[in-house]
């Protein structure tokens, strides 16, 4: 008999430990494979993350830094358990995105779920193909051209807010001002709706977007946090929780308000449909129709999507319009401040265009902004405003002769792959000439990515460069501007996106027409 027990307990052991032997072997092989590209030592459990400790948030990008010139072009990294694949060579960066093969995004993306669903930044396989092109002909030109009142309205009450600031001798940081000024355009080209954020102050909905914004970043560098189990039941998880309904439910009430003015307005044409241009209300003025009209009367023909995708979609278009572009206009006054002789430039090329006028900007008038538009591309070229994002490998694939299995996840950084030397000499200088056109033509097209490239670049780059370039204008129309810091003294914080520690600190003069 107690050899028959020995024997059930054998069995018994043998069941319960084997599939951890199998995933035992499974590991091992994975990290023979991986730890072939170079990379700083791994230890058991911790992996790379050893790196971090003990460091302060805004020294979790020097690391970075630090550790990618030490490995240039390929590296390799452990998330604790999980293998992770840098690359900052342009020729390995098209060879994951530059094809339809490799278009699932790495797993940090599944943080932003709760939020965006499963909008067109975090959706993959058939589902994205079919939003994706559900959603491009919102981004036409023609409808670009409607939303550039919205951007000059809003430039101008920024450079309103301002003005208390001006000639006082004294610097001020012009980062929340331009992030307020960049939620007011967002929530009236994304929604249609006014939020007034820089007049009068933060609604329930703006503070909710800063909180889950916040939120993000705090689990970002908690890889204790990453369990969905532990996290949920956290006060970060239930701080999520609240501010994720709040913003769920104002844009699903929005979403709701608009379906009923286009249900009045349908009626009141009398043919059945809704107004595919802008139209003119009750009281004569003209009314903008925003994304979520556009998504709205686009998905009447063929009903593919339900109020839940519309809902992901139009928060996955707060979330990628307005950090983003706060980021690079603030990163762009901070250049222009440091280099007055282009700034100067630019006044003259921006009173060509208006002649001393206060008119707001045209399609037209940002058109002929060529140097303005060059200082935007070699701000994004030196602060990236994402300066990271991932991929999951759907296949093997082969770079720098190192082998890499399918279901690995590769970073791809951005911020130094647009330092390569062989594309961009001297690339710590603030050089917009390196975007005219003989000088781009014959280089590497994925050696700027600042938007991504491939097949899941980013869709609103177009409305993101016109509303910078407005923005910045209006700006500068009244304006000098002088940075407070030099680039070696301003920081960087390294989250998900490029932000400037403690702000963007300018001393501000008013110009003389």
């Amino acid at each position: 008999m107690s050899e028959l027990n020995t024997m059930l307990y054998g069995i018994l052991t043998f069941l319960v430990f084997a599939p951890f032997l199998k995933w035992l072997v499974k590991r091992f092989q994975l990290a023979q494979v991986i730890d072939k590209i170079p990379g700083p030592r791994a230890y058991p459990l911790i992996g790379t993350t050893y790196l971090f400790f003990g460091r302060k948030r805004h020294e979790i990008f020097y690391v970075i830094d630090e550790r990618t010139r030490r490995y240039p072009n390929i590296h390799r990294i452990w998330t604790g358990l999980q293998p992770e694949v840098r690359v900052t060579k342009a020729e390995y960066v098209e060879t994951i995105i530059g094809s339809s093969k490799h278009i699932e995004k790495s797993n940090g993306y599944n943080f932003l779920m709760p939020w965006l669903g499963e909008g067109l930044l975090t959706s993959k396989g058939e589902r994205w193909f079919k939003h994706r092109k559900l959603i491009t002909p919102t981004f036409h030109f023609h409808i670009l051209d409607n939303f550039c009142d919205v951007f000059a309205e809003h430039g101008s009450i920024l450079a309103e807010c301002l003005a208390p600031y001006a000639d006082t001798g004294k610097p001020f940081d012009v980062f929340p001002f331009i992030t307020k000024a960049a939620l007011d355009i967002i929530c009236e080209t994304a929604m249609g709706v006014k939020v007034n954020a820089q007049t009068e102050g933060e609604n329930e909905y703006i503070q909710a977007i800063y909180g889950v914004s916040e939120l993000f970043l705090v689990r970002l560098i908690r890889p204790w946090l990453y369990p969905n189990f532990i996290f949920e039941r956290s006060s970060y998880g239930r701080q999520n929780k609240k501010v994720l309904d709040t913003i769920h439910g104002y844009t699903k009430k929005v979403i709701r308000e608009r379906k009923e003015a286009m249900q009045r307005e349908r009626s009141a044409t009398g043919n059945g449909t809704a107004p595919t241009e802008n139209i003119d209300d009750s009281y004569g003025a003209k009314k903008r129709l925003a994304f979520l009209d556009l998504l709205l009367q686009g998905n009447e023909k063929n009903n593919q999507l339900t109020d839940d995708d519309v809902r992901e979609e139009v928060d996955t278009f707060m979330f990628e319009g307005h950090d983003t572009t706060t980021a690079g206009m603030s990163w762009a006054l901070f250049l222009l401040g440091l280099h007055p002789d282009v700034q100067d430039k630019v006044h003259q090329e921006i009173d060509s265009i208006f002649s001393g006028s206060d008119r707001p900007a045209t399609m037209n008038d940002l058109a002929e902004m060529k140097l303005l538009e060059r200082c935007l591309k070699e701000t994004l070229r030196l602060y990236p405003s994402v300066s990271f994002f991932g991929r999951t490998l759907s296949e093997d694939v082969t770079l720098g002769g190192y082998h890499i299995p399918a279901r690995t996840l590769v970073g791809i950084q951005a911020y130094h792959v647009h330092r390569d030397e062989r594309f961009f000499p001297d690339p710590e200088k603030f050089d917009p000439d390196r975007f005219l056109p003989e000088n781009s033509e014959n280089r590497h097209p994925f050696a700027y990515i600042p938007f991504s490239a491939g097949p899941r670049n980013c869709i609103g780059q177009k409305f993101a460069l016109l509303e910078e370039k407005s923005v910045i204008s209006s700006v500068l129309r009244k304006y000098r501007v002088r940075s407070a810091n030099t680039r070696d003294e301003q920081k960087i914080n390294h989250e998900l996106i490029t932000r400037p520690k403690d702000g963007i600190r300018l001393y501000l003069e008013k110009r003389q027409q």
